[in-house]
């Protein structure tokens, strides 16, 4: 691999000017599931605590926001697989060393379980069926809110690869503060306190953990400064900071700052997403950011063997 350019100052070349990655064949859908999935996942763990501690008109609102975006998702990837039994051949095996794999049958499981109990919720009927619908939708809902960033960062592409151990928390992270806003969006001041809080502490985990990621990943993850990765970066901290402030200082007394922070929010985790997504395009079109890891880890190899 590493053989395969050449230096001309400090820009890397390729033979030919063809790239040595080829660039992620996902369309738009993409990033929006990741954004979807996240806060359907985060709804699914938010409606089994608020139950569990008898905030139920949180849980039943948690609930609904969830199975919405539940039932958004599949819709979303079967888009940009291009035909619906492209999806249903995924299924046709689990395969657990596969992040494709296992994720579609989390995505299956949750999405069905979690559309069941709202539909159930809804007519008030088959409360033993609503009960474990429930229960399989709280569990699949963490995996469903991380697997994408172990999903991408099991791809080739550097500067997903690179962040393999930040990803997951990243996006559990976003996800947490995605459920939390979305879900208080649809109450009142006094009762959404505990999904502010958790769209707060989500928005502060997931902005440290991108700085943390950034700093990890060295040079490679400067393309997050660049281009349009970096401006949607930019939009997501400027938009995840101030819905944050908003729900922290004014949510909890105004139902106009409780909509407007949860909104701008959710607006900043969307624009994360798109963030991400468009950092892979950009770090398999230069090949600096394949090339120089690579001799870096095999000095490090050489050194150790000395």
């Amino acid at each position: 691999m590493s053989e395969s350019i050449t230096q001309v100052g400090t820009e890397m070349r390729s033979y030919y000017g063809r790239p040595i990655l080829k660039e992620p064949v996902w369309q738009p859908e993409v990033p929006c599931y990741f954004f979807t999935g996240g806060i359907a996942g985060g709804c699914s763990v938010l409606h089994g605590v608020a139950r569990v501690v008898g905030h139920q008109r949180l849980a039943t609102t948690a609930l609904y926001v969830g199975a919405a975006a539940d039932v958004v998702s599949p819709l979303l990837l079967i888009s940009d697989l291009g035909r619906p039994e492209r999806f249903l051949n995924m299924l046709r095996v689990f395969k657990v060393t596969s992040p494709m794999s296992v994720g579609s049958w989390i995505l299956f499981v949750s999405s069905g379980a979690s559309a069941t109990a709202a539909t159930l919720k809804r007519l008030g009927v088959l409360k033993p069926l609503r009960w474990a619908a429930e229960a399989v939708s709280f569990l699949t809902g963490p995996p469903l809110a991380t697997y994408t960033g172990t999903l991408i960062a099991d791809t080739a592409i550097p500067v997903w690869h690179e962040a393999r151990q930040e990803l997951p928390w990243l996006f559990g992270a976003s996800a947490s503060a995605s459920a939390g806003a979305a879900t208080a969006m649809f109450m009142r001041p006094h009762e959404a306190g505990p999904a502010r809080r958790l769209a707060v502490a989500g928005a502060a985990a997931e902005l440290a953990c991108m700085e943390l990621m950034q700093h990890r990943l060295g040079f490679v993850g400067e393309v997050y400064k660049k281009d349009a990765a970096g401006a949607l970066g930019r939009i997501s901290k400027a938009c995840t900071t101030a819905g944050a402030g908003l729900l922290a200082l004014r949510g909890k007394r105004s139902r106009a700052a409780l909509v407007g922070g949860s909104a701008l929010l959710l607006a900043g985790e969307l624009a994360l997403r798109w963030s991400v997504f468009r950092a892979g395009f950009q770090s398999a079109r230069d090949p600096r950011y394949t090339v120089i890891p690579q001799r870096q880890r095999l000095d490090e190899r050489k050194g150790a063997t000395t």
